[in-house]
């Protein structure tokens, strides 16, 4: 039965045509709250917009939900912190909308500065004012950048082709990051007194609720322009206002407000001030990015894999592409523990090793530890739940890296042990290339060269003439082919290790007969199909 994907709200048909292929997608109108609640019963994902509240409540109807997906970039209308609780996942589209944002504060500075939505006002009335409506030049001006993430970068580069001079203040960027862009940076109060205009492109936070108030508007030209299309509350609006009414600022585009639907303020009464509302992600094609990546995202998460735009797994920020191809091997990696150690262990450690290193890694310890426990406990395992269920078991998770050579590219090792303190380890690396081959280098110490794929079956035993003859028969009478066989030893008439790679999965009864054949100490048995 496929998976069920619930839309609340109108996406892009693009975004139903990703959906459709894999997944039972339904309809509700998610401002109708009995028919939402009763729909994400039965609902593994649900995707909203801004008008469907996912609370707690509605989290709590969803029993076997895995996945909120905001098709936008904002998640007020999301209660992350429950959603994370229950292992949840939440995504949304965070790059969906920035080249629309951009491109609206262009608009509010350009209107702003050439008066267009009063002249265009005017001339709708009847009247030919042209000379009430001069306006200013951008070329040659100085132009003031309050925050240099994505958007706020691309707004600069667009304005640099007006012949600007850029300044911007962002504590979090380095100089010489923004003299790559031709920006110089410098601080809050020099960019206030210096810039002509000033677009403020900074997310909302405690610290930046009011960055622009009464005591930094006296500091600015009575000629500047400001513009906000980020969040509202940036700017202190009444404060604003006055600066405005007393002409010690010359104009301001607002995109946003401190309360929104906004529909009564005092900077609507001037006529230098362009209001809208807020439509910075209102283009066709945001609208649609923001549909088609969280669909995409949505489908990697049911079908279990890393989601980048995930905001509640816990990682260290972007995967580096270095990094993702080690995903599934790390989560082989975590199978194959288990497997050995013969449920979970009490602590576990992941260890990479290499030049990959370089990178934030961490997401690494989240993939191997969904392998850990994804074949021993009834519920999907997640890159969200996965370190849930470990502190619900009371298992360490650590991971070390280091640069150290080995033989390999790169290395990654799950070690740990098990409650009765036995020590257990697996490892392997990830080779490039048009195959992507991912092999295991090394089971409890026994060095081996093995492809991390198909079913695994593990033996244990006391070396000695006939043991892979004795298994091969046994799995040949039940029809089940062997595609790869190592076997590792440390010494003649030792224990020995005997790894298969077999076509079809074998039931616990063929492998403890096969076990009981040849005297295994330990068997088991994985499944590492892709």
């Amino acid at each position: 039965m496929p998976a069920v994907v619930l839309i609340a709200e109108e996406l892009a048909p693009a975004a139903l045509d990703v959906l459709a292929h894999d997944f039972d997608v339904r309809h509700v109108d998610g401002t109708d709250r009995p028919a939402l609640l009763a729909a994400l019963a039965d609902a593994d994902a649900v995707i909203v917009r801004s008008a469907t509240q996912i609370d707690a409540e509605a989290i709590a109807a969803g029993g076997r939900l895995k996945v909120v997906a905001r098709a936008g970039v904002g998640l007020d209308n999301v209660d992350v912190p429950a959603a994370t609780a229950r292992g949840v996942m939440v995504v949304n589209a965070p790059t969906s909308n920035i080249v629309s944002a951009a491109e609206q504060a262009i608009a509010l500075l350009l209107a702003v500065a050439r008066h267009t939505a009063t002249a265009s006002a005017s001339l709708k009335r009847g009247e030919w004012k042209r000379s009430k409506f001069t306006g200013v030049e951008i070329q040659g001006k100085t132009v003031g950048v309050v925050g240099l993430g994505r958007i706020g970068v691309l707004f600069a580069q667009r304005m640099a082709a007006f012949g600007t001079r850029l300044i911007a203040y962002d504590p979090y960027v380095q100089p010489a990051r923004a003299a790559q862009l031709g920006i110089r940076l410098v601080g809050l109060e020099e960019l206030l007194r210096e810039s002509d205009f000033i677009s403020i492109h900074l997310p909302k936070t405690p610290e930046t609720v009011g960055l622009i108030g009464a005591k930094e508007l006296q500091l600015v030209k009575p000629t500047v322009r400001i513009v906000n299309a980020a969040r509202g509350g940036l700017i202190d609006e009444a404060a604003l206002a006055e600066a405005v009414a007393e002409g010690r600022v010359g104009g301001v585009g607002l995109d946003v407000y401190a309360k929104e639907p906004c529909t009564d303020s005092p900077l609507f009464a001037f006529d230098n001030v362009v209001a809208v509302p807020h439509l910075g992600a209102s283009t066709a094609e945001a609208q649609d990015k923001a549909g088609l990546a969280v669909a995409k995202s949505v489908q990697l998460a049911l079908l279990g894999e890393f989601v980048p735009d995930a905001v509640n797994v816990q990682t260290g920020g972007i995967v580096a592409q270095d990094v993702r191809p080690l995903l599934p091997l790390a989560e082989k990696l975590g199978r194959v523990f288990t497997a050995l150690a013969g449920g979970v262990a009490a602590s576990v450690t992941v260890e990479v090793r290499g030049e990959v290193v370089a990178n934030d890694v961490s997401v690494l310890k989240l993939a191997a530890a969904k392998g850990l426990f994804a074949p021993v406990v009834a519920e999907q395992v997640t890159y969200v739940n996965a370190p849930h269920l470990a502190a619900d078991r009371g298992v360490e998770l650590e991971l070390t890296t280091s640069t150290e050579a080995t033989d390999h590219i790169n290395l990654v090792t799950v070690r740990g042990a098990k409650p009765n303190g036995r020590l257990i380890s697996v490892s392997g690396t990830y080779v490039p290339g048009t195959r992507e081959v991912r092999k295991l280098t090394e089971l409890d110490g026994y060095d081996i060269d093995l492809v991390a794929d198909g079913h695994l079956l593990f033996f244990r035993y006391v070396d000695r003439p006939g043991i892979v003859g004795v298994v091969g028969s046994i799995l040949g009478e039940l029809g089940v082919n062997i595609a790869a066989m190592q076997v590792a030893r440390r010494e003649a008439g030792g224990e020995a290790l005997m790894i298969l790679t077999i076509d079809s999965p074998v039931d616990a009864d063929t492998l403890e007969k096969a076990a009981t054949a040849i005297g295994a100490t330990a068997s088991s048995t994985v499944d590492l199909t892709d």
